[in-house]
């Protein structure tokens, strides 16, 4: 067999919401090849291993194992990370966050201190590192085998040396514990934010990690939790961008309006015009 017959195979086999790119991408990462490798040669005679292997992993996606965490990495940012089961899969809309965070920073020399609350894969922390070299970042998870995972990912684009990462729930307590003088310019995070009921049905329930999806009842939990702690760890005029599920927006608004004073608030929008980012800037 070669691979163009088997990737027919995989095609007649398609069900769920997998499509012929997918399958195209596991016979690649089976062959350990790009997929444009792969259509360029798809007369190339396969082994027996290797056809055990791609049907090994095409088998995991129909049962529903997303196609990411069979990759085993995903681009964000223009990166390319790795990540497993234990964090979520780098999403497009998190971008904005990102964004966000790198133009502050370039416009204000002068801060240079970033959290990055429930780290995960690394993702935020590591997209910001490579775009401002001289940020000072601590990334937190209480999550060890998510912490192991964003420490990877920094040493994979050689950040490392300039991210910290602690084990922790939301941040460390006493805040003298850090030697930036215990203050933080930006607080980044995407943390779980998605209502307890609506998580219950959706398709990703059960196959990314309940612990970074599930904000609670009204999907706020941790954000008020977090609202409670930012004050006494943000820099004097310090800012926040905050991640939101984009059904939440008022809620988040008014929550950051009764959570605090002295600040001014603004929600972006996303590519599709869903509120997305909660942005507090502290006077």
């Amino acid at each position: 067999m070669n691979a163009g017959e088997l990737l027919r195979q995989f095609n007649s086999q398609l069900k769920n919401e997998s499509t012929e790119l997918d399958a195209q991408l596991i016979l690649a990462h089976a062959l350990g090849h790009p997929r444009t490798w792969l259509l360029a040669h798809l007369d190339t005679p396969l082994a027996q291993p290797q056809i055990d292997s791609a049907t090994e992993a095409f088998c995991k996606l129909q049962d529903g194992t997303p196609l990411p965490y069979i990759l085993g990495h995903w681009e964000f940012f223009g990166l390319d990370f790795n990540i497993t089961d234990d964090v979520l899969i780098p999403r497009p809309e998190t971008e904005l966050l990102v964004e966000k965070a790198i133009a502050w920073l370039k416009a204000s020399p002068e801060r240079r201190t970033v959290a990055d609350v429930g780290t995960g894969s690394g993702a935020i922390a590591t997209s910001i590192a490579m775009h401002v070299p001289d940020a000072r970042i601590l990334a937190t998870d209480i999550s060890l085998a998510a912490l192991k995972m964003a420490q990877h990912n920094a040493r994979k684009f050689h950040v490392h040396h300039r991210l910290d990462f602690l084990q922790c729930d939301l941040l460390p307590q006493p805040v003298k514990f850090l030697s930036t003088d215990s203050h933080f310019d930006l607080i980044c995070a995407n943390l779980p934010y998605i209502p307890t009921e609506t998580l219950h049905q959706l398709p990703i329930y059960g196959k990314e990690p309940t612990l970074a999806l599930d904000g609670g009842k009204d999907g706020l939990d941790v954000y008020r939790r977090l609202f409670k702690l930012a004050p006494d760890w943000l820099a004097p005029r310090g800012m926040m961008l905050l991640e939101i599920e984009s059904t939440l927006g008022l809620k988040a608004l008014s929550l950051a309006f009764d959570s605090f004073s002295d600040v001014t608030i603004h929600m972006h929008q996303d590519l599709t015009g869903r509120d997305r980012l909660l942005e507090i800037m502290f006077i």
